[in-house]
Order: C-alpha cells, then sequence, then structure tokens
C-alpha cells in the first residue's frame, strides 16, 4: 500500500514509498504480511523513563543530596522501574494475543453449534456495509464456504480485533531499551560533573532542558513515523511530557520541604 502525505507547499498528496505495483510485487508483499511496528511501545517506554527519572533527580536534588547520591538513584530506578514496565508490557502483550485465541476458539465453537446463527451475523454485517441480494448471499457464501476465513471474518468484524499478534519479547525489549535510553538523559549533566568535576554550573538546569528536549525528540520520531506534522507532534508530546515532568518537580519541593 502506498503511503501519501498532503504537501503544505503544493496542496497536493505525495507519495512516500516509490513502490512497486506490478502483480508479482504485490503478491510478495501481501505474502509477507503487514509489518511489525513498536512505535507504541518506543513512547511508552521513552515517556516513562524520561519522566520518572527527572522525578528522581528532582526528589534528591531538592532534597540537597549530591551528585552521586542522584546518579545512584537515578540509575537503580533506570534497572528497576525499566524492568518492572518491560515485564508489564510483556505480560499486557501476551494478554492480548491469548484474548484473541480465546475469542478464536468461541467463534470455532459458535460454527459447530449454531452455524445458522453465525452465518445470520455475517450476512448483517455485510448488509451494513451496503451488500444486497443476490451479491450479498454469494459473499456470505464465499466467506462461509471456509471456516478459517469466517473465523477470521467474524473476529474482525464482530470483535474488532487484530489478526496478527504482537511479539510479546520484542514489545518487552523496545520498552525496556527506549526507557534506559531516554531515562538517562536527565542525569547526563551530573554524570558529566562526575567524570569531569563541576564542568557544568547548574546540572539541575541543565537536566530540566534535556529532559524537556527528550520529550519533543519522542514527538517528532512518533510524527515521522505516522506520517503527521513532526513539529505538532514534538509539541504535543512536550507539552504532555512537560504536565508529567512538573508534576514530578512539584513532589521533588514537597520531599525537599519533609526533609529539611
Amino acid at each position: 500500500m502506498m503511503r501519501y502525505y498532503l504537501s503544505e507547499l503544493t496542496g497536493e498528496y505525495m507519495s512516500r514509498d516509490h513502490l512497486d505495483h506490478s502483480p508479482e510485487a504485490i503478491a510478495e508483499r501481501l505474502a509477507m504480511g503487514p509489518r511489525k511496528v513498536f512505535i507504541k511501545d518506543f513512547v511508552y517506554g521513552g515517556i516513562d523513563g524520561a519522566v520518572t527519572t527527572f522525578a528522581v533527580v528532582t526528589g534528591v536534588a531538592g532534597a540537597g543530596f549530591s551528585s552521586v547520591i542522584i546518579i545512584v538513584l537515578g540509575l537503580a530506578n533506570i534497572l528497576a522501574d525499566g524492568f518492572s514496565m518491560a515485564v508489564g508490557n510483556y505480560l499486557g502483550t501476551k494478554a492480548d494475543n491469548q484474548h484473541l485465541e480465546n475469542e478464536r476458539r468461541e467463534e470455532l465453537i459458535e460454527i459447530e453449534i449454531n452455524p445458522e446463527g453465525e452465518r445470520e451475523e455475517i450476512r448483517q454485517i455485510y448488509a451494513a456495509k451496503g451488500f444486497s441480494g443476490n451479491q450479498l448471499e454469494e459473499v456470505v457464501k464465499i466467506i462461509t464456504a471456509d471456516k478459517t476465513r469466517w473465523v477470521n471474518t467474524m473476529l474482525q468484524e464482530e470483535h474488532g480485533l487484530q489478526l496478527q499478534e504482537h511479539d510479546a519479547t520484542r514489545a518487552a525489549l523496545v520498552t525496556f531499551f527506549s526507557f534506559a535510553l531516554v531515562g538517562l538523559l536527565p542525569l547526563t549533566p551530573f554524570l558529566i560533573n562526575w567524570w569531569k568535576t563541576d564542568i557544568l554550573s547548574k546540572p539541575f538546569a541543565w537536566s530540566i532542558g534535556i529532559t524537556l528536549l527528550a520529550f519533543f525528540a519522542i514527538g517528532a520520531l512518533k510524527g515521522r513515523f505516522v506520517n503527521t506534522s513532526w513539529q505538532r507532534s514534538g509539541i504535543e508530546t512536550l507539552l504532555v511530557g512537560g504536565v508529567a515532568a512538573l508534576l514530578a518537580y512539584s513532589v521533588g519541593l514537597l520531599l525537599s520541604g519533609i526533609v529539611h
């Protein structure tokens, strides 16, 4: 399938992919199946990594502890919370896959027990799409002639499920590595000062700037991936992430008041 975007200069639709649309090339692409994408897992892990690490930086820095304490607690948060998120995403994705298989079994049972009732469901689904008369009956006949096709149609049209299972292991790995990668950014100024003593005079201010920049970069990357305005997507993610960072900062100030 060709992907297009609306050119802001010409007002015309422009192709992003110059794919071969010969019958052979189309058959090859369809045989490969849909692409596995993990942009949701990357954004999910990256945003949470930045926010939770920034919360640690804010709380510990606000309490007046040294940069070494900030680094130790920040790295501990990245490893522990990142692993926790990855495990949660793995189990959640696996549960989605199991739900798909359970619904598949249920539909097969219903087809065996009440084939006419299930056939009528197909008929009504496609009647709602605009099919009628002999054309509708032919569609119902073709779909219900093969149980796999019949069940897949019910899963998509009745339950709104995607037929392709998501790779739970890859989803977890993407979440963890994006969490760790982006989560390191708020710590970067303190790591630099630890490596080169006090080379940055205001590491906390640098941490704020880097964290906000990370939010914008994640949003911009998402925008480029889904063919929307990367500027708008970047600003949207910056605003949402900024609110989360502000909450973390507020908690940090509260904790500093309690400690002192």
